[in-house]
């Protein structure tokens, strides 16, 4: 699991995985640990969110090996799924890009619009009935790589959920985040969320009433546990 910054955690995903009986690798290249060269000794990976964007390598050089990471998985079929900027990484290792959303941030507990392909989407096809979900990002996709499939979309056709090889897949969604962790970044991102006249405290009101539909993203993180545990040996490393 690859967390970007202190202030972007595994969450509850990282409780969930734990829970499922995973053993958790977090690695944090902000505080200096090192990426493994490849995912040989592990048997899924778990890219989280960051407010940094895709194309930051040269601010955040550890990016690159994030996506190095990225297209080994694809080439071995390990279990991947990334989260917010993961989905963005996987989006941009692989051939596609991202940029600043033109619509504006998008932030709040949003509706997920699903399309029909999630429905025959080995991850998400007993998913389709949650409806909600917590979103804070600035950058989108813009184009896919050609490979990929859309699961899921906003109203004016934002990817936030894509699947991009047999065992690799993307939400824009945060499904790792409570009450907890969003009241940190309304902090951290007041000033800028006021200056937007958005509601930074009701929307961590609105999280905090969402807490239980919210827990049902568990069902996505226990299926992502499962599918990881069809490759791994008797002791796994997530």
């Amino acid at each position: 699991m690859v967390e970007h910054e202190a202030q972007c955690p595994p969450g509850w995903v990282g409780d969930w995985l734990t829970e499922a009986g995973c053993e958790l690798d977090v690695r944090r290249p902000y505080r200096g640990d090192l990426l493994p060269a490849d995912l040989t000794q592990h048997h899924s990976m778990v890219v989280l969110g960051g407010s940094m964007d895709a194309y930051s390598d040269a601010a955040h050089p550890w990016l690159t090996s994030v996506k190095s990471l990225i297209c080994g998985a694809v080439e071995d079929s390990t279990p991947t799924l990334g989260v917010c900027l993961g989905l963005q990484l996987i989006t941009v290792a692989l051939g596609g890009e991202v940029h600043r959303n033109p619509n504006g941030q998008q932030i709040g507990v949003l509706p997920v619009g699903w399309l029909p392909a999630a429905r025959d989407d080995t991850l998400f096809s007993s998913l389709t009935q949650l409806r909600a979900a917590v979103q804070w990002n600035s950058d989108v996709v813009r184009d896919l790589p050609g490979t990929a499939v859309v699961l899921a979309e906003t109203p004016r056709g934002e990817v936030q959920a894509a699947a991009f090889a047999a065992q690799t897949w993307g939400v824009q969604w945060h499904p790792e985040v409570g009450e907890e962790i969003i009241a940190r970044w309304a902090d951290s991102d007041r000033d800028e969320v006021l200056r937007r006249g958005l509601d930074v405290d009701g929307y961590v009101a609105d999280v905090a009433a969402a807490h239980a539909e919210l827990q049902a993203w568990r069902r996505l993180t226990i299926g992502f546990a499962g599918l990881s545990r069809e490759t791994a040996e008797p002791t796994w490393h997530g």
